[in-house]
């Protein structure tokens, strides 16, 4: 671009910028000093206005009752129905390793790609029984059961008052929380119980 050109454009940009000036607008509100209370004295003041009024005292009796309440009487299971018609199935334990397992110096102790069944290694020691605690002819089902099973029987509930059952027979009883131990077994029936035969998981959902 030859020299006179540049030397205009630097002229040109030199008078248009010269030409802007800020301006005062003036105040177009009204303006206010900003203040802001501590987070932590809001919260403060409100529960001391709670404790006062008693609120307080309230709701810490509303919570305590609400855990009491869910420990005593846990959500049932959901999707389980008092058995209709009595089956058995079976349930093949295998599985494939996704990934080597290897021991502590690195050596490959199973490749990827291994089909593996517990039951090669280990067995069920107790056969397990879920029932639910709001049927009095499941309960009467699972007592018998438990008194004359040749095997030790860990007694699960899919519903009912867990704590309750194990004041009454002194005795562990146990809670399937949310449902993962049903949902495993693929139980939709109780009771059910569910024990090792061979190399398989036998489960009998049973019609008392």
């Amino acid at each position: 671009m030859p020299s006179r050109s540049i030397a205009a454009i630097s002229l040109i940009l030199l008078v248009f910028c010269g030409s802007l000036r800020a301006q005062d607008l003036g105040v177009i509100g009204p303006t206010y000093e900003i203040t802001e209370r501590d987070l932590i004295e809001v919260f403060k003041d409100k529960f001391r206005r709670m404790e006062k009024t008693g609120e307080l005292a309230k709701l810490e009796e509303d919570y305590k009752r609400r855990v009491i309440e869910g420990i005593e009487r846990p959500n049932p299971v959901p999707g389980i129905k008092p058995t209709a018609t009595a089956r058995t199935f079976y349930i093949d334990p295998t599985f494939t390793l996704d990934r080597n397992i290897q021991d502590e110096y690195g050596r490959i102790l199973y490749p990827a790609g291994t089909r593996i069944n517990p039951f090669d290694y280990d067995r069920m020691s107790k056969a397990l029984l879920f029932f639910d605690g709001r049927d009095k002819k499941q309960v009467a089902f699972a007592r018998r059961f438990m008194t004359e099973s040749k095997m030790p029987v860990k007694p699960i509930l899919v519903a009912g008052e867990p704590l309750k059952l194990m004041r009454e027979w002194k005795r562990e009883v146990f809670y399937d929380q949310g449902g993962a131990l049903s949902r495993r077994f693929s139980i939709t029936q109780s009771p059910a119980v569910v024990t090792q035969e061979g190399k398989r998981i036998r489960v009998d959902e049973v019609r008392p």
